[in-house]
């Protein structure tokens, strides 16, 4: 949905040696630092307008649900925060450091979009309802039905008071 409807590039690198950042949006042709492990250095890779970077290390862990929650969270910033950080030289929202509160706002706001793409309030809700009782941890379970990390679904049923 993304490469197609949206016409946005997916490529796979290792953003950071530690792995901290998931992903990054480029709002404009840049050069964007990353991490190659082989050589064990950064190295700058030319990357053009409409370029979803996600971490190499999603596609090791085998954390599928993680790996789509970050894609979604990215084209969140494509659709929500274009306006925002395009021809100004600003390669990524990661990269952009503002205040903390605008940060945190913009990420929250990619967060919410990711979430109602991937977890639809009144699907999850009536799967939820359906599941009570029969499923020892539902996050789990819901989880592995919505193909999302457990965390997202954790954090999905406690912001809207399911557990």
């Amino acid at each position: 949905m993304v490469e197609r409807f949206y016409g946005l590039e997916i490529e796979y690198r290792f953003l950071q040696k530690n792995g901290s950042v998931l992903g990054c949006t480029v709002f404009d042709d840049t050069l964007l630092p990353v991490w190659n492990p082989e050589e064990e250095r950064y190295e700058l890779l030319p990357v053009k307008r409409g370029t979803i970077v996600i971490s190499a290390a999603l596609l090791d862990n085998n954390s599928d649900g993680r790996l789509r929650f970050t894609i979604a969270h990215e084209l969140a910033h494509w659709l929500l925060h274009q306006e925002l950080y395009s021809g100004g030289g600003i390669a990524a929202a990661s990269a952009i450091k503002t205040s903390l509160e605008e940060d945190s706002a913009v990420e929250r706001q990619a967060d919410i979009l990711a979430t109602a793409l991937l977890m639809p309030k009144n699907q999850v809700k009536r799967a939820f309802y359906a599941l009570r009782g029969a499923a020892a941890d539902p996050a789990t379970s819901l989880a592995a039905l919505f193909d999302v990390s457990k965390q997202a679904m954790s954090i999905f049923l406690r912001d809207h008071r399911l557990v």
